[in-house]
């Protein structure tokens, strides 16, 4: 049996990659994992990008803003992840590299409220 967190945190990028999907980015992988790290979702956006998105749940500020739990040595091994996949896919030669950072917050009537931060870490 999974982890509850795990199961709560793939239900918010489930909910990320449907809300980006809706405004027009295409979802290119999922998970996807070098010796580097982990993208929760790898995306083009409609500017033709290459966007690696992590996405932070919080169920509440107990444990600081999900905004803030993005350090530099993370957005170091997103950074190098989104490296390695462009590298990888080197077919589709993207118009830029962005790291983006979606925030999911679930609320008490059971929706979610998401945020974009876009450019965690401009290339």
């Amino acid at each position: 049996m999974a982890n509850p967190r795990h199961l709560l945190g793939w239900q918010g990028e489930d909910a990320a990659a449907a809300w980006l999907d809706a405004i027009g980015w295409t979802i290119l992988a999922r998970r996807w994992r070098t010796a580097h790290g982990e993208l929760d979702l790898v995306c083009r956006d409609p500017d033709a990008v290459l966007v690696g998105v992590e996405v932070r749940l919080r169920r509440g500020s107990r444990t600081g803003s999900a905004l803030a739990s993005v350090d530099r040595r993370r957005i170091g091994r997103l950074r190098a992840t989104l490296g390695a996949y462009a590298a990888s896919h080197g077919a589709a030669v993207p118009a830029g590299l962005r790291i983006d950072l979606v925030t999911v917050t679930p609320t008490t009537d059971g929706r979610w409220r998401l945020a974009r931060h876009p450019a965690v870490d401009a290339w």
